[in-house]
């Protein structure tokens, strides 16, 4: 079930048909509105704006964007952190990916804090020294669905004659992360998404949380060794990296794992 709505939700995100005719990038209505996962503004087959772009848009115009904030507290306060597992193409890549056949790695427990990292410093303090949206310069989703699309289809060669050592380094990074995931579970959602990060402050607090029956638990771990996020959720049911995709409900031997609405 969760593959399909992600495979739904990647074609109602970038279905724009037009830019395989006419080129160019959609900007009309639908752009104005933000949508809860990571789909760069550039793509040529988007129809709506990442919220991570437009909160740099306001902070690199020294704006405090209220509309951003509230969009996130809004979805965050409902859902916590479930788009990231069941809408987001991005992370919808990685788990694929994570699926070939490779030698597989486990993250040290630090590492999801590296996403407050990016969020703060390069999402924040840095656009608003600098008045440019430095995440989306950097963004490895930016550079796959935009970026390389982008001189690839441009027929004028405008576009070609720009490409420079910025944009290999924005190929290098796309390259590491899709690497990365290979061998690590959602390697770029536990430690870069400032997206992720945002989302993973209302874990405790959303509507929508999972609950864990002690008294049947086993301390099994099957729910860790199914999660996409490698989260010991039999030890921490709302912990930040939870992206609440339910796979440790299904496969919970137990049936001590359920999800709750409060």
């Amino acid at each position: 079930m969760k593959r399909i709505v992600q495979i739904i939700f990647l074609i109602i995100h970038n279905s724009y048909i037009p830019a395989f005719f006419s080129g160019g990038i959609y900007q009309g209505v639908l752009k104005r509105y933000c949508t809860p996962i990571l789909n760069c503004w550039g793509c040529p087959l988007a129809w709506y704006s990442c919220p991570i772009g437009a909160l740099q848009h306001f902070i690199g115009l020294r704006f405090i964007p209220f509309y951003i904030l509230g969009f996130f507290g809004t979805v965050g306060i409902v859902i916590g952190r479930m788009s990231c597992g069941w809408l987001c193409p991005f992370g919808f890549l990685q788990d694929i990916l994570y699926k070939i056949r490779s030698y597989k790695f486990k993250l040290p427990a630090g590492c999801s804090y590296l996403k407050y990292v990016i969020l703060i410093g390069v999402v924040v303090i840095i656009t608003y020294l600098t008045g440019e949206p430095w995440f989306c310069k950097l963004c490895p989703d930016g550079s796959l669905i935009a970026g390389i699309p982008l001189v690839l289809a441009d027929k004028t060669g405008d576009l070609r004659t720009l490409v420079g050592w910025h944009y290999y380094m924005k190929i290098a990074i796309l390259i590491f992360i899709l690497l990365g995931s290979i061998s690590i579970k959602r390697f770029f959602c536990r430690t870069f998404c400032p997206i992720g990060a945002i989302f993973s402050i209302f874990n405790r607090l959303s509507l929508l949380r999972i609950r864990v029956d002690k008294e049947k638990c086993a301390d099994c771990g099957a729910c860790q060794m199914v999660c996409p996020m490698d989260v010991p959720i039999y030890k921490s049911s709302n912990h930040i990296d939870c992206i609440r995709c339910l796979d440790c409900i299904k496969h919970c031997p137990s049936h001590a794992i359920t999800y709750e609405i409060r």
